[in-house]
C-alpha cells in the first residue's frame, strides 16, 4: 500500500478486496491527494479546518490551494498523525488525530472545552468517499486511530461526534463521526454536556472494545 504503485479504485466496495488501515507516512503525500481529490476531501479544506485559530474571512481565504499547500508540508515534515484506508492498493478513507494543541481552532473553542487529562489527544476528523461509507470503514479507522495514539504517548482520546436528529445526516455534516461509532470502539460521554456539543473519551490505559 504505497503511493507508487497505487492500483485504479476497486469497481465496487464489496469487489471482494478487504479494508485494511495502516498510519500515514511522511510519504503518502501523493496517497492523500488521490483520496481528497479536487475538492480536498470537502470544500477546499485539506482537513486544515482545526489546525487555524479561528474561522471567517481568513479562513476563506484559506481554502483550496493555500490548505492543500499547508497540508503537504505537514504530511511531508512527518508532522500530522493520520490513519489511511486502502482497499485493491486504493485509498478510502482517512482519520486525522494528534495532541489536542496541534488543534487552535478546538482550544480556542468554548462549546468543546473539556476537562484536562494528560496526554490527551483528539479524534477530529474522518473522511470517506460516499460509496464507502456504511460498511464499517469509520469503525475501522478508529480502531486504527486507537492503536496509533498509544505508542505515541496519548493516554486519553477524545472524540466530538456530530449530534444526530431523527433525519438522516449528510456524510459531510458527520466529518468529526457519529456517536455510535464511538461508542462501539469504547468512548463514553463526557457528563453534564445535555444540549450541549458531546465529547466522547476513551482512557487509553483501559482496552477498547472491537466490533
Amino acid at each position: 500500500m504505497r503511493n507508487r504503485n497505487m492500483a485504479s479504485e476497486p469497481s465496487t466496495p464489496s469487489g471482494g478486496e478487504p479494508v485494511v488501515t495502516r498510519p500515514l507516512e511522511a510519504g503518502d503525500w501523493e496517497v492523500v491527494e488521490a483520496l481528497f481529490g479536487a475538492r480536498g476531501a470537502c470544500g477546499g479544506c485539506w482537513c486544515m479546518s482545526w489546525r487555524v485559530p479561528s474561522h471567517g474571512r481568513a479562513w476563506e481565504e484559506r481554502k483550496g490551494e493555500p490548505n492543500r499547500l499547508a497540508l503537504k508540508q505537514l504530511v511531508e515534515g512527518g508532522r500530522v498523525h493520520a490513519v489511511l484506508a486502502c482497499s485493491a492498493n486504493h485509498p478510502v478513507g482517512w482519520c486525522c488525530l494528534g495532541p489536542r494543541e496541534d488543534f487552535p481552532r478546538l482550544m480556542a473553542s468554548r462549546a468543546l472545552a473539556s476537562p484536562e487529562a494528560p496526554g490527551l489527544w483528539s479524534v477530529v476528523c474522518f473522511f470517506i468517499p460516499s460509496r464507502w461509507r456504511g460498511i464499517g470503514v469509520g469503525g475501522r479507522l478508529l480502531m486504527g486511530a486507537i492503536d496509533l495514539a498509544r505508542p505515541r504517548g496519548a493516554s486519553t482520546l477524545d472524540g466530538y461526534p456530530a449530534k444526530v436528529g431523527s433525519r438522516p445526516m449528510p456524510g459531510a455534516f458527520a466529518w468529526t463521526g457519529v456517536p455510535r461509532l464511538f461508542e462501539r470502539a469504547g468512548f463514553r460521554p463526557l457528563p453534564g454536556r445535555e444540549g450541549r456539543r458531546p465529547i466522547f473519551r476513551l482512557d487509553l490505559g483501559g482496552q477498547a472494545t472491537r466490533s
